[in-house]
């Protein structure tokens, strides 16, 4: 505990707050010593002041999974504190029946949630009893079932006192990733790789999730979360036609290593926030 909380702290210290308060931030969700430092520009655009309910998406890796699933348990311990899951909101979730229910196992063997909770106490911890998280696992969802819980989870998005966390990571790149698209007129692998993911960046900060789509469909980079990421662009353009005005930025892009020859591999992490103007 007291050494994941010096980690946290350090990496937290050398970030600015300037889009606070975001009302939902993109991150990372590999070993903290890869994109802890990453992840950190996200997590510092969180207010502890305003912010009492935290829906956590992550995309789904070891169950195959069409719809959403829910946790079975009422905490989440983390070393830092325990975090309580939101038993009110998550009875207005079942109530739509779009949801299923995740075994202990499929909780316990799944990172892209538990990697956020260490630094979701983290940001909250100066109003620690006064916050619960409300976890969802996503799986590989259509476009037209993105856009249906999209629509869902908007009237969540549009409450100030509500934070979505949306886990992701970009490219995974490398044989062992049966991944490796390569634009040589970009120079070396690692910067064909980045110009990959920014471009890919620049589209989700323009929020529409139909050129997000299009986008996955053209290159098949391996962004894991691309299915909760297309649940919040779902959301956010179901406010935007109400009126809403929003802007997401990115605020800092990472990778694991620098690939330079086709025996490499590597994973890119982003990290970025959404705000409400």
């Amino acid at each position: 505990g007291p050494q994941l909380n010096a980690q946290l702290e350090a990496w937290l210290s050398q970030v600015q707050s300037t889009k606070r308060p975001a009302r939902a931030i993109i991150a990372p969700h590999a070993g903290y010593t890869y994109c802890g430092s990453c992840a950190a520009h996200a997590y510092k655009q969180v207010d502890p002041n305003i912010t009492r309910k935290i829906f956590i998406l992550g995309p789904s890796h070891h169950v195959p999974l069409s719809r959403c699933a829910l946790s079975s348990v009422d905490i989440y311990r983390t070393p830092l504190y325990d975090l309580r899951i939101d038993q009110k909101i998550y009875g207005e979730l079942w109530k739509t029946g779009m949801f299923e229910r995740m075994s202990l196992q499929t909780d316990e063997d799944e990172h892209s949630i538990e990697m956020h909770l260490p630094y979701t106490a983290k940001a909250m911890e100066s109003h620690k009893d006064e916050f619960t998280i409300i976890p969802v696992l996503v799986g590989a969802l259509s476009e037209s079932k993105e856009q249906e819980f999209g629509k869902l989870f908007s009237k969540y998005l549009a409450d100030p006192s509500n934070l979505f966390v949306v886990s992701s990571d970009f490219c995974h790149w490398g044989q062992r990733f049966r991944y490796s698209y390569y634009d040589e007129s970009q120079g070396e692998i690692y910067r064909s790789i980045e110009h990959l993911d920014k471009m890919g960046m620049s589209i989700i900060e323009q929020l529409d999730p139909v050129s997000f789509s299009n986008y996955l469909k053209k290159y098949h980079n391996t962004i894991c979360g691309r299915h909760p990421i297309g649940v919040l662009l779902n959301a956010i353009n179901e406010l935007q036609k109400n009126g809403m005005n929003m802007s997401f930025s990115f605020l800092n892009y990472a990778q694991s290593s620098q690939c330079r020859n086709w025996q490499d591999s590597s994973v890119s992490y982003a990290a970025g926030a959404l705000m409400v103007h």
